[in-house]
């Protein structure tokens, strides 16, 4: 019987340092390269070298200015800002490479339906299949009031607008045009067939949308579909449209019976949906410290870790909870406190274990090293020993390596990890297919499966003009 195969996925922001504050001052980063093509596409490569499946591009589109009430310590710190666009990178690391895929965030709560389906299918001509999307609906406050709201919408209503707003983007992507529309008839001057182009004619609580999707179907048609909600709504949103959900969890020792929870969980909302455990992949967040021996492994761990800004993980935590962390004592236990921000980055440092509880200090700190997400410090055996074992007694499909320092954190994995995993038969040494669902999900599996919420979604008759 052939072994579980782990999935990997690549971690990164269009920013200086954006999942371990402070570290951009680390001599090795190279950070500050982010605005030049030559960066991404070395990443790129590197991670197509390692087999990966994807670079998951993270964004926010606002600044972290819930610390003290102001973004001065965010841009002080370089807390996820300066802040480029994301999709702007695509297409030259799509050049750079062959097989990885590229999973970009884009909030469905600010960028129209209708132009963010046009991007996407955009992006899947361009990179012959080989893009996601990773649906967010942004957190931030200052995201809100920059974007033309006078306040941000509330946490739970944010997911049932992105849940319309899904129909919308699925009646584009899926329905407007039929797979035989284009017919490069030059006998009878004609391109396309229109009676086989639909505009989809929404009209809904939130959104009214009656047009013609203007791209013809790309080869995934819908981009493969990546969330991350870890609220209550988050995971009934995941369990109806995610095809990869990521999670977190802070250390190994706890995990498994954190994940195997989890997966319960979600398997249970999925299979309300129509759809099964195999449909979806389970992917948590990992930060590998890779050293040729323990206590190197270690030495490089305590030496990373001296380089993170507790204000300006502080700033970055105040962020993603809604709470400003400068009014609390560092030595004060964290607290569950309701927020509509990011509510789950809040959970992850409340315990009712009071032989396990965070302090602010320990809480900030470590999120501004890792983001929430277990470090996992060792040699390539012992490294390659966790991820196994978080494979199959966790019960999770794969992990989104995140970055200390780039290129470094990455190129160790490639170089030291990844041959360890491939010698035990846990991991390819050669892609399955040639678009990104089918690197998840196998060969020939290149758009949504019938059992998605996605393919089931019906317009009304065609209109004869708009």
């Amino acid at each position: 019987m052939s072994k579980k195969q782990i999935h990997l996925n690549g971690f990164a922001q269009n920013t200086v340092s954006p999942h371990a504050i402070g570290l951009w001052k680390h001599p090795e980063h190279e950070g500050h390269l982010h605005g030049t093509l030559d960066y991404w596409t070395k990443l790129a490569k590197t991670l197509e070298k390692g087999k990966f499946d994807a670079l998951f591009l993270a964004d926010v589109i606002g600044m972290y200015d819930v610390y003290k009430n102001n973004y001065q310590t965010a841009i002080e710190q370089a807390v996820q800002v300066p802040a480029h666009d994301p999709f702007l990178i695509i297409s030259a690391m799509a050049q750079a490479t062959k097989n990885l895929g590229f999973a970009v965030t884009a909030s469905a709560t600010y960028i129209e339906p209708y132009q963010l389906a046009r991007k996407f299918s955009t992006l899947d001509h361009l990179t012959k299949g080989r893009i996601g999307w990773n649906i967010v609906t942004s957190y931030l406050e200052s995201e809100a009031i920059n974007l033309g709201l006078n306040k941000q919408i509330a946490h739970d209503e944010r997911y049932d607008r992105a849940d319309e707003y899904m129909d919308v983007v699925y009646k584009l992507w899926e329905k407007s045009w039929e797979d035989d529309a284009v017919i490069f008839d030059l006998e009878n001057d004609c391109f396309a067939d229109a009676d086989k182009v639909h505009a989809i004619q929404h009209e809904g609580n939130y959104f009214k949308v009656p047009g013609v999707h203007l791209i013809e179907p790309s080869l995934q048609r819908t981009p493969m579909l990546f969330q991350a909600g870890a609220s209550t709504r988050g995971r009934d949103f995941a369990a109806k449209h995610a095809e990869a959900i990521f999670t977190n969890t802070q250390n190994t020792k706890d995990a498994i019976p954190e994940l195997q929870a989890f997966i319960q969980d979600m398997t249970r909302r999925l299979e309300k949906n129509g759809r099964h455990r195999e449909n979806v992949k389970i992917i948590p967040a990992v930060v590998p410290i890779v050293g040729s021996t323990e206590e190197e492994a270690n030495k490089k761990y305590q030496e990373l870790k001296s380089y993170v800004s507790y204000e300006g993980a502080a700033a970055l935590l105040s962020g993603h909870s809604g709470i400003d962390f400068s009014k609390l004592n560092p030595d004060d236990y964290v607290e569950n406190l309701k927020t509509d921000a990011m509510q789950s980055r809040l959970e992850n440092y409340t315990s009712t274990d009071p032989n396990h509880k965070w302090t602010v200090r320990d809480a900030v700190l470590y999120h501004g090293f890792s983001l929430g997400s277990a470090v996992l410090v060792g040699t390539p055996e012992q490294i390659a020993d966790e991820l196994v074992t978080l494979s199959t007694e966790g019960g999770v499909d794969g992990f989104n390596i995140r970055q200390t320092i780039n290129p470094g954190t990455l190129n160790d994995f490639v170089e030291y990890v990844v041959p360890e995993l491939q010698r035990r038969g846990v991991y390819r040494k050669e892609y399955e297919g040639k678009t990104l669902r089918e690197n998840f999900f196998g060969k020939d599996q290149k758009q949504l499966t019938q059992n998605h919420y996605g393919k089931h979604v019906e317009i009304k008759e065609k209109l004869q003009s708009l």
